[in-house]
């Protein structure tokens, strides 16, 4: 399969903070990009057109990505318009913060089916397309707590944590089939999610905990996410790529 003929990516969580640059350089790659979203957002709109207005022209799906049922339908949808799918970028997560001793049940839950079990439910979309194709990227998106863990985080960290155990596995079953499977671990970006921290916690405990000094960038994170998407990326699988300006202590 040659480079001219990679034509279809599609990342969940696409319409987000760092799925948008991800798709952005991708489709500066000259891909085309299907970016998934949740069911019913009310913002998928207004996204589009500041991304038509930025030269970007994007289909969108909404799908429950947490739901197997609602996967299978919402890519036969999208195979039969858009046909098979030789990148997958898996970025859709959530938080639900809490101690151990305060979290619930639902707060597990929701952040493990929506972070964890969305990996298996659209990559098992896809891998029969990738393995037709003889071709494909399957790329990751997990974080750097899921390595190091953080106060608060045990769902988000469990789950981020578990993606990349599923990178490894995945990647030695189809290294002799021309797919590759990498995970991407970044750190505390200048995103809508990290937006959302106080900012006092920001300046006092995450940036002093950086050692370059500054939140990363979605864009430099997509760099590499393009990098892995790439033919030129094809000796590279089962591998954690870590982006996080220097914080690796835990």
């Amino acid at each position: 399969m040659t480079s001219t003929s990679l034509k279809l990516a599609v990342v969940t969580g696409g319409t987000g903070g760092l799925g948008e640059a991800i798709c952005r350089r991708l489709a500066d790659d000259g891909l085309s990009v299907i970016a998934l979203h949740t069911p019913g957002n009310q913002r998928v709109q207004a996204w589009l057109k500041t991304q038509q207005d930025a030269g970007y022209r994007f289909a969108t799906l909404g799908v429950d990505v947490a739901d197997f049922s609602a996967c299978e339908q919402g890519f036969a949808t999208l195979r039969a318009h858009h046909g098979p799918v030789s990148v997958l970028v898996n970025c859709a997560g959530i938080t639900r913060d809490a101690s151990f001793r305060k979290m619930t049940f639902t707060d597990w839950q929701a952040v493990l089916r929506t972070n964890l079990d969305s990996v298996f439910n659209v990559t098992k979309q896809v891998i029969e397309d990738m393995v037709t194709l003889g071709w494909g990227r399957i790329i990751n998106i997990a974080s750097v707590n899921g390595q190091r863990g953080a106060h608060g985080q045990t769902n988000y960290a469990a789950s981020k944590a578990g993606m990349h155990g599923f990178t490894k596995s995945l990647a030695l079953e189809l290294a002799g089939k021309n797919i590759t499977v990498n995970t991407v671990s970044p750190g505390y970006l200048r995103t809508r999610m990290v937006a959302q921290v106080p900012a006092e916690v920001v300046q006092n405990r995450i940036l002093p905990d950086i050692p370059l000094g500054r939140l990363g960038e979605p864009s430099e994170v997509a760099a590499l996410v393009g990098h892995l998407a790439s033919p030129q990326a094809a000796f590279i699988t089962g591998a954690d790529f870590s982006i996080n300006g220097g914080q690796y202590r835990s």
